[in-house]
């Protein structure tokens, strides 16, 4: 059963909306988007006993919609992006649907955190050479800043070389934590996908 006059007007109000709430992207994407979910409506709306009320409920309002878009699309981007900072706001976007997407941005901000905090002990070793740098005593190691007191029997082992060792440690782990990431976004969009034809309308719940 087509929709009707009143129904069609409904759909296209609805879509309306849903364009102007669209994050930025180009205006092939946003059309594409909302022709998708306009064909799936249509399609819903003429099997037997479905309401148009009905489908747009399950759908959810457009601003949701937009939404799920967006951080679907800022997902993909970061899935084969190489910045730490789109990175972050991906797995942020991923922390927000459950425990999964919550442990992946905890591994993300624990990775590119001690990539930092030895990038940062690197540049204050010139500044305060006698107390950065990897310190071993009888009974403990201390890597990165460290106060003497009069009784300490630890020595400071690199001297200025801690400087590129800090530096490359550092990178090691923005490198691991980039590539790991962007791995494992890449394997969750095969394992269920977003993006491409049908996507998005099989993630909200039309079929």
């Amino acid at each position: 059963m087509n929709p009707s006059r009143e129904q069609e007007l409904q759909i296209d109000n609805y879509l309306t909306k849903l364009r102007e709430c669209l994050p930025n992207m180009s205006v092939a994407d946003r059309e594409e988007i909302v022709r998708e979910i306009s064909v799936h409506i249509r399609e819903c709306a003429q099997e037997p006993g479905r309401s148009v009320d009905e489908i747009l409920e399950r759908v959810g309002s457009p601003e949701n919609l937009a939404s799920q878009y967006g951080q679907d699309l800022l997902i993909r981007h970061a899935s084969r992006g190489f910045s730490p900072f789109l990175i972050l706001r991906a797995t942020m976007a991923l922390a927000q649907r459950g425990i999964e997407g919550f442990l992946l941005f905890l591994g993300t901000v624990i990775g590119y955190g001690m990539g930092a905090s030895l990038a940062l002990t690197a540049l204050l070793k010139p500044i305060f050479p006698n107390n950065v740098g990897l310190w071993i005593g009888p009974r403990s190691v201390n890597f990165g800043f460290h106060v003497p007191v009069p009784s300490d029997s630890v020595h400071e082992v690199f001297g200025q070389s801690y400087i590129l060792v800090a530096l490359v440690l550092a990178y090691f782990f923005f490198w691991v934590t980039t590539v790991g990431i962007r791995w494992y976004l890449r394997k969750s969009r095969q394992r269920a996908p977003i993006f491409g034809r049908g996507g998005m309308v099989q993630a909200v719940g039309l079929f």
